[in-house]
């Protein structure tokens, strides 16, 4: 069997799906890593996108995600950018998922870590009332027993006037956290109204923003999360944490050499791209468990070329291409987003990033993959 793949320049192209996946079998959480998957949502698609975001989540398929992500002993990043907060996804309806999602957690013995952002917000905003804003998420969060990720807000980027408000804001919220938080540094390609966020587009300032937050809360932050694509930035500011924050990479570029490290350390993950690769990232850190570096990266290297596919320019609609792979791989009956964000990518940037995956082996029935790859295709007018 074949299938006939659009490519961009408008050629089609015939491509022959492997005829068996990889096997992966599942595990408890890796040892020498603390990792963390970005997971995203799967919509209802009967569901009508102009009424609230509560009632356009699939529940049931949103959470048997979850539960395949703690069967391979991953983490849960709930609520994050992945799970399309603020591209669809409001405030009502991540507070419900967190709920939900948290509740979960529990039965299921999986670790999971929510974001806290202010999108409750919907207009200009004070400073004060940010701070309000955020410590209403916070509060929800750890009211049901869940790790704080206390996001990049767009509120704050719009109306801090220098770093001092960050520190402020920040420090606020630091002050009163039950239990350590993982701070969420997410650069411009990810959120365009995320510039110069700490308080400066110059990385090296922003960065002593960063830092001197930590450095005045001691014992209140578990660790960052880096979502910078700078893999020569995220190591520099790695080494300069103090001793008990841990170095949560969210580069979806350089994940590998981050994750493997160098003889000063190395990064823990909290990544978008593990929602797709959690069976395969599982496996390649339980490489790193058994002292196995060059096991590790044999897995792992290969799906960056498929990660810098779904995150390639504008960066901000990986969740596309997630959400496409999820249905491919039979994780839900439909390829359907929250706020009809399915049609954000392109029909030759999905062909690609469904052979890649088949490649990879990651779609564990090949043949429902190409047969719905190929019915999408017909719905397009590629004739199959």
């Amino acid at each position: 069997m074949t299938i006939l793949l659009p490519r961009a320049d408008g050629s089609l192209v015939r491509y022959e799906p492997r005829p068996d996946p990889i096997a992966f079998a599942p595990g408890g959480p890796p040892a020498s890593r603390t990792v963390f998957a970005a997971a995203h949502v799967v919509a209802d698609p009967c569901a009508d996108p102009h009424k609230d975001t509560t009632s356009a989540v699939d529940w049931d398929a949103t959470l048997a995600f979850r539960r395949h992500l703690w069967s391979h002993g991953l983490g849960v990043a709930e609520a994050m950018d992945t799970a399309q907060r603020g591209m669809g996804l409001e405030w009502a309806g991540a507070a419900e998922l967190i709920r939900r999602s948290a509740a979960e957690a529990k039965a299921a013995g999986g670790r999971i870590a929510c974001g806290v952002g202010t999108d409750q917000l919907t207009g200009p905003a004070t400073i004060a009332e940010v701070t309000g804003a955020y410590e209403e998420q916070l509060a929800l969060v750890e009211s049901v027993g869940a790790q704080a990720v206390l996001m990049a807000s767009r509120a704050l980027a719009a109306v801090a006037r220098g770093p001092e408000d960050y520190l402020a804001v920040y420090g606020r919220l630091l002050e009163q956290t039950a239990r350590p938080v993982i701070l969420h540094w997410l650069g411009p390609m990810f959120d365009p109204a995320l510039t110069g966020y700490w308080g400066s587009p110059d990385l090296d300032l922003a960065t002593e923003t960063f830092t001197k937050i930590i450095a005045a809360h001691p014992g209140k932050v578990d660790g960052i999360k880096v979502s910078l694509l700078d893999a020569a930035r995220e190591v520099a500011l790695r080494r300069q944490l103090p001793e008990g924050v841990t170095c949560y990479t969210g580069d979806d570029f350089h994940y590998p050499e981050l994750i493997a490290g160098d003889e000063q350390g190395f990064s823990h993950a909290l990544l978008g791209i593990f929602d797709p690769l959690a069976p395969l990232a599982a496996q390649a850190v339980r490489a790193l468990d058994a002292d196995d570096p060059d096991g590790f990266r044999r897995l792992l290297d290969p799906t960056v070329e498929l990660s810098r596919h779904l995150f390639e320019a504008p960066t901000r609609f990986y969740k596309t291409g997630v959400v496409l792979l999820a249905w491919l791989a039979g994780h839900q009956d439909h390829f359907t987003m929250v706020g009809g964000l399915q049609s954000a990518r392109s029909l030759p940037h999905l062909a690609r990033a469904y052979e890649l995956a088949d490649g990879l082996g990651l779609l564990p029935d090949p043949g429902r993959a190409e047969a719905r790859m190929k019915n999408l295709l017909n719905v397009y007018g590629v004739d199959q």
